[in-house]
């Protein structure tokens, strides 16, 4: 039993390994799908607005938001990788027509690894033997920058489908109830609960992630969470009381 334990958590850990980016994008499109949008829902509860309004507030926060935040991740990942591009296209313009101060950069980088002497000296030869293997010691040792994996468009995707999906939870109980009369008598205190299982999957997610411990990052995201939701109830509280005298 302890033997397929241990496999069944390898097996997660790879999964999670495997697709980390996209976890990991999928985690911080649906953290701030579901604040913003149950901070909308709180603040309406706190403001005393009809549940119509709500729905509206909220469908219209999930599709603008939720566009807003796939088209920064689709700029963001496309800069970094059209900056790393930028950058590998100097090193081969460099290495073409600067190569022995390239050498150089080559031997100062693995003499500072601690190579000297004829081993230090194979090295070089060996690296600059090959001009794509020389250019990404290059843009790895000298620049620091590493080949971008992440596609645009599809971590734009990942994120528009995680701010909707997770967002959508907090506003749930209001357009059941609308549509099909639920009849729940605090749509407010449901949407609640709702919100705090998702939170908690986010917060479970986000562990296996950043390689955290679960229980602390579960907290941490509730915690986020819910003084968003309280700072938002308690400004529609205000609001309401200065405005609607």
């Amino acid at each position: 039993m302890e033997v397929k334990t241990e496999k069944q958590l390898h097996l997660n850990n790879s999964f999670f390994d495997r697709y980390q980016e996209y976890v990991g994008e999928f985690v911080y499109g649906g953290i701030d799908g579901c604040v913003t949008t149950f901070a909308v829902v709180a603040g309406a509860a706190g403001a005393n607005l009809d549940a119509s309004i709500v729905i509206i507030l909220g469908m219209a926060n999930l599709i603008a938001d939720g566009f807003s935040m796939s088209v920064g991740s689709y700029l963001s990942n496309k800069s970094e990788k059209d900056n790393y591009e930028k950058h590998k296209k100097i090193e081969y313009w460099e290495v073409e027509n600067m190569p022995e101060t390239e050498k150089e950069e080559i031997r100062d980088i693995y003499r500072q690894k601690g190579f000297e002497g004829e081993l230090l000296e194979e090295i070089v030869k060996v690296i600059t033997s090959k001009k794509d293997r020389w250019v990404d010691v290059m843009m790895k040792d000298e620049l620091e920058m590493i080949p971008v994996s992440k596609p645009p468009v599809a971590m734009a995707l990942v994120t528009f489908i995680s701010f909707n999906m997770v967002g959508f939870i907090p506003l749930s109980i209001y357009l059941g109830d609308y549509l099909f009369g639920l009849q729940f008598e605090n749509l407010f205190l449901t949407s609640c609960v709702l919100t705090t299982f998702a939170f908690a999957i986010i917060g479970w997610l986000k562990a296996h992630v950043t390689h955290t411990n679960i229980f602390k990052a579960i907290v941490e995201t509730l915690l986020l969470g819910g003084l968003a939701a309280f700072l938002a109830y308690f400004v529609g509280d205000v609001l309401e009381k200065m405005i609607m005298v």
